[in-house]
């Protein structure tokens, strides 16, 4: 098997493009990753591909400070990825190949989600306010619950700046923030990601402690939802904490399924 470590984004998606696109659901992630390298110029730490007989037959992608993306790494060649990057620090994929890339490796599995897809959309109707679509006026605001959300997951985003650069840029790139709103305040928040390849994935989601328990998580998931599927999505996904059991009901609830389960491993050592 031959590796490939790619530097152009450009040729990376050349090379990976169509086996991404073979399963636009299961790679969202690596898909909208690889569509903001493009369109925006953002950094890539990692772009791989493992070629056998002239056929690509898996892929991984990363950018800096988070785990390489190996859901287009089939387990049967995680162990030859893994040997291709011996010093990566984390990776998130599905179960399988996770364990696979980690054999022999001193590990430790960090978060695990669930992916859902939407099957057909039912809007809570029981939840006071109503959706409106964030501005630049709102950065600050999306830059403060950005953070609170990433500490929450425990993938701190480091700097409040950082988080508002990361709102900036999903404004920049087309993607939905949309927050909701009761008597003219915002209680929540939720992101519908630009259609890439036929699929919005949604999040983050956040609602302030202070504001949890009244369903406007739900509700304002259902807008974006409903956004992404008037922006063109054939397919509008999103992933739970699995450790979560309120996001884990709430989002059957208004029409999403699960799907698969991942996990992040995070390595102490070299391979």
């Amino acid at each position: 098997m031959e590796i490939v470590l790619h530097r152009d984004p450009a040729a990376f998606e050349a090379a990976a493009g169509r086996l991404l696109a073979a399963d636009p659901v299961g790679n969202t992630v690596a898909l909208t990753v690889l569509d903001a390298m493009l369109r925006s110029a953002a950094p890539a730490a990692l772009l791989l591909t493992a070629h056998r007989g002239g056929e690509v037959v898996a892929a991984a992608v990363q950018t800096p400070g988070h785990p390489v993306i190996l859901s287009a790494v089939p387990p049967e060649h995680a162990g030859a990825v893994a040997a291709a990057i011996p010093d990566v620090a984390a990776v998130n994929g599905p179960v399988e190949t996770v364990e696979a890339f980690a054999s022999g490796r001193a590990v430790h599995i960090g978060r695990a989600t669930r992916l859902f897809a939407l099957d057909t959309l039912v809007p809570p109707t029981d939840v006071p306010g109503k959706a409106r679509a964030a501005t630049q006026d709102d950065l600050d605001l999306l830059a403060r619950w950005r953070a609170a959300f990433g500490v929450d997951i425990d993938e701190p985003f480091g700097t409040i700046e950082e988080a508002r650069r990361h709102a900036e840029s999903s404004l920049a790139l087309g993607g939905a923030e949309l927050l909701w709103e009761v008597d003219g305040g915002p209680v929540a928040q939720a992101t519908a990601k630009p259609v890439v390849a036929g699929v919005s994935r949604i999040g983050p989601v956040y609602t302030p402690p202070e504001r949890r328990g009244h369903g406007y998580a739900s509700a304002v998931t259902a807008a974006a939802a409903r956004h992404a599927l008037d922006a063109g999505a054939t397919d509008v996904v999103l992933f739970t904490d699995l450790d979560n059991g309120t996001t884990n009901r709430i989002y059957p609830r208004i029409g999403f399924r699960p799907l698969a389960d991942s996990v992040v491993a995070r390595f102490s050592t070299p391979g």
